[in-house]
């Protein structure tokens, strides 16, 4: 997977590799004309005094060092834009691919590990592609090329080269094998430190109400110590690589100097040349351990790869049709047609053989124990997930044949859990209808008796709303969404137990401006309280996930057992 990535988001960009590749061709050949000229220097100009000589040569020395300085610059900024343009084109890719996930595959990644993925693993494997274009081209380039001018230099000697390479590609391979489980393990622990640090922070008042901030501490701590000690681990093997491949080269300048002394004493191999041998062995070593140090990279960017691969290979379950339906004339009837629904793995159904209709302009409620399916049937309608049997229609029209963007506009969905994105109020409500005004926003507003605590607020429709709308109090929350689905104003509004963050007044009067300001509106309210739903023009009773009863208020507590019994534990005998 890590080789299929690079080569599918740096294809693209060839320019810049050919860029990197001529600029570390170009260092490359000027660091290996470098020992040449210093042994010209020796043999032709110190050993013989002659000052010119050495004058010239040196002058030829800076120019070459200056050119291989400037072009390890210009390689090292290509390379710097061909990885970060890896990463860019990865983030963007791996946030378009989850944005299209429905909540079945979000649930089944996990959000803590999707972040992870699109911020830890993308850096990794952009890492590898910043090093690979600074190290991994240079390195075969300097270990060849000066292996060649080694023995043009003294074939006598080149016998070290057979020595000493493969020494230190035992010695760097037998830490290399050590490091590999290490870098892999440490890759799930800091996803492990991410998924803990998410949970408390979403669950601080979970955490607080029962006084398990002392666990939670040393639950994070234990987690944090497993990547410090999986880190030390790496460390201490990175740690050791250096010492030993400086040890290598060390006893190999040893070795080239020992017998080369005597090849200078005995044949007459110039000293000019001793050195410049010496100084291709050690560009050699360094080169092998250029090459060596990327194989330390390769196994954690491979297992980082890997999880990005997994994201961007899954499919969402809810897709666009590839030829969208002419949408009909906004009603806002929906249908459901023998709905059947099942999650992935699931040994049974959550919805079976559901059957209703909703008319336009008329309000149906849902109602049920908790598990019965009431938020997965609603979720079916906007397409959160589809259904696994039978079909949802809106104006006669099955969801899945609509363009997505069509089918959105014509519903206002409000969850359970209310979520504002941080800005301002005004930003937030006009997160569905961006060309709002501001009488629609305080129309909205008094709709969902909202308008009381925001004009309360300072700076009213500019009052500053945390991220999360944690600024606010729950019920304030819910307002707030409700009125942003007002803004919106489409055909269909579903409230997914949306009112019962409110008390029962303002319940009422919610529900009494709703009559009153969008008597054609189609509503498809998900309720607990009876109190909420009773006025409904339609109410489906579920329980494990088939509808028991349907039908008013007064026709259910004749004709259904477990609407009776669910207004009982409500109401007093003499209400219901």
């Amino acid at each position: 997977m890590l080789g299929k990535l690079l080569v599918r988001y740096s294809k693209p960009m060839w320019p810049l590799i050919v860029a990197v590749v001529v600029f570390q061709l170009a260092q490359s050949v000027a660091s290996l004309m470098l020992p040449t000229l210093n042994a010209d220097i020796i043999d032709n100009g110190v050993v013989t005094g002659d000052i010119e000589v050495i004058w010239s040569t040196g002058g030829v020395m800076l120019v070459v060092s200056a050119v291989q300085v400037v072009c390890a610059i210009i390689a090292v900024w290509f390379g710097s834009r061909l990885a970060m343009a890896v990463g860019r084109d990865l983030r963007s890719d791996i946030f378009h691919r989850v944005v299209a996930f429905s909540q079945r595959e979000v649930g089944q990644i996990g959000a803590p590990s999707l972040i992870t993925r699109n911020t830890n693993d993308v850096q990794q494997v952009q890492m590898l592609v910043q090093v690979s274009a600074t190290l991994m081209i240079s390195a075969p380039m300097l270990a060849i090329g000066g292996i060649i001018m080694a023995v043009r230099q003294d074939v006598g000697l080149s016998w070290l080269m057979a020595v000493s390479v493969p020494l230190l590609l035992v010695i760097v391979g037998l830490i290399v094998v050590r490091m590999v489980p290490a870098f892999t393990l440490m890759q799930r622990r800091i996803d492990r430190v991410n998924q803990i640090l998410r949970e408390q922070l979403t669950g601080i008042r979970v955490i607080r109400a029962f006084v398990r901030e002392r666990q939670e501490h040393k639950r994070f701590s234990h987690a944090s110590e497993d990547v410090m000690a999986t880190a030390l681990r790496a460390g201490n093997l990175m740690a050791l690589m250096f010492p030993a491949v400086m040890l290598v080269m060390n006893l190999s300048s040893v070795a080239v100097i020992w017998f080369g002394a005597a090849q200078v004493q005995d044949s007459g191999v110039q000293i000019g040349t001793l050195f410049a041998f010496l100084n291709y062995m050690m560009q050699i070593l360094m080169g092998v351990m250029m090459a060596t140090f990327m194989f330390v990279m390769i196994p954690r960017a491979a297992v980082c790869a890997n999880r990005i691969g997994e994201v961007l290979d899954t499919e969402p379950s809810v897709i666009a049709p590839a030829v969208a339906v002419a949408a009909p004339p906004a009603r806002g009837r929906i249908e459901f047609d023998h709905v059947d629904f099942a999650y992935p793995g699931a040994d049974d159904a959550v919805l079976h053989d559901v059957t209703f209709t909703v008319e336009p302009g008329t309000t149906t409620a849902i109602i049920g124990s908790t598990g019965s399916g009431k938020t997965t049937l609603i979720g079916l309608v906007p397409r959160l997930f589809d259904a696994t049997g039978g079909a949802v229609r809106i104006d006669g029209v099955d969801v899945r044949e609509y363009d997505p963007d069509e089918l959105w506009q014509r519903i206002g969905l409000v969850q359970q859990r209310a979520f504002l994105f941080s800005g301002t109020v005004a930003s937030n409500l006009r997160y569905g209808n961006a060309e709002a005004t501001d009488d629609e926003l305080w129309q909205a507003l008094r709709i969902a008796q909202a308008r009381d605590f925001v004009e309360a607020m300072p700076e009213q429709l500019a009052a500053p709303i945390a991220q999360g709308g944690t600024n606010v109090s729950g019920g304030q929350r819910q307002r707030l969404a409700i009125a942003r689905a007002l803004v919106k104003n489409p055909r269909i509004h579903i409230f997914d137990d949306s009112f019962s963050a409110l008390d029962l007044s303002t319940d009422r009067a919610l529900r009494r401006a709703l009559d009153e300001h969008l008597p054609d509106a189609t509503r498809l309210v998900v309720g607990q309280r009876v109190s909420t739903i009773q006025g409904a023009d339609q109410i489906i009773v579920l329980e494990h996930g088939r509808i028991v009863g349907i039908g008013r208020h007064d026709e259910l507590l004749e004709t259904c057992e477990t609407y009776r019994e669910i207004v009982a534990s409500q109401l007093a005998a003499e209400a219901a």
